[in-house]
């Protein structure tokens, strides 16, 4: 599938679309995985996986959390818990779902070889060149009484190689639910940044079994014992308001232990190369990044001019 060149921009009235690959060329974003995306990292691949329960979790207990307030301040408190049974209900069973399901294997970039394993769902899997894949941050607006409501999401793409792949299995792409822009730019970065700067460019993986002083719990505890009082008070409004403590514990549920790429044919893919065999960037790519961090350069000259 053709795309605009990365660093292109479409903006529409209520929409914006921003092109990142191919070539993935930098975003001038700060790598933030902001949607716990990286499920392993090591100094040959990182494993991306597209498997957020606990930001979906958060996002309907806030909404529970309006609704039990609106209950409490309304005359007619059972119209507010019918309302809420249809907003929030549906979501929910897709929540459960979710939760009875197995875990999707994650898409595996390998920096050293420059190339993504993409595991598909009969078993089979794609070994598709990193300069390849395709990615854009897509945005949409819509206004109403409530005011102004923004979705969007980062878009991740890849094209299946072998060239007498049927037609419904040609492409593939998966979605993550970050609001789009830049937010979508930073959680892209995560990815672009691993495969053309190095490991220590990107977070560490947040998924798993945390340490207890960096859990929900464990973290007020801290700053209660620190004297941070402010620190107890926004993990208490963490916990009541946003449900992160539900998150938290559903996510270590379904991520404790994260699928793993097991064919014999990936693991023996996902081995150290010697540095000498280490795949190199393309012509098109260098000079791609050169001029895009040339533009970058500018515009930060521009800005605090």
């Amino acid at each position: 599938m053709s795309t605009p060149p990365a660093g292109t921009t479409q903006k529409r009235f209520f929409s914006r679309d921003d092109y990142l690959a191919p070539l993935s060329v930098p975003t001038g974003e700060k790598p933030e995985d902001v949607l716990n995306t990286i499920w392993r990292k090591n100094d040959v691949f990182i494993d991306i996986g597209n498997y957020s329960i606990g930001s979906a979790v958060m996002t309907i207990w806030s909404m529970f959390v309006v609704f039990v307030l609106m209950a409490y301040i309304s005359p007619n408190p059972a119209m507010i818990w019918i309302a809420a049974l249809i907003i929030i209900g549906i979501p929910t069973i897709f929540i459960i779902q979710g939760l009875l399901r197995e875990v999707p294997l994650p898409v595996r970039f390998n920096r050293q070889r420059r190339e993504v394993c993409v595991p598909r769902d009969d078993g089979k899997y794609w070994i598709v060149p990193w300069e390849s894949v395709t990615a854009a941050a897509t945005q949409h607006s819509s206004t109403s009484q409530a005011g102004k409501n923004t979705m969007g999401l980062l878009i991740i793409g890849f094209e299946n190689p072998d060239p007498l792949a049927k037609e419904d299995n040609k492409h593939f792409w998966f979605g993550f639910n970050c609001g789009g822009g830049t937010t979508a730019m930073a959680l892209w970065e995560c990815t672009r940044s691993y495969m053309e700067i190095g490991p220590d460019a990107v977070p560490d993986s947040r998924v798993g079994i945390a340490p207890y002083e960096k859990t929900q719990i464990g973290s007020i505890i801290t700053d209660l014992r620190k004297g941070n009082l402010l620190g107890v008070l926004w993990g208490i409004f963490c916990i009541t308001i946003l449900g992160t403590y539900l998150a938290e514990k559903l996510q270590n549920l379904k991520l404790s232990y994260p699928p793993d790429l097991n064919h014999p044919d990936i693991i023996e893919w996902s081995k150290p190369l010697p540095p000498e065999q280490w795949a190199k960037r393309s012509p098109e790519l260098e000079h791609a990044i050169a001029k895009r961090e040339a533009e970058l350069a500018a515009l930060a000259v521009q800005e605090t001019a």
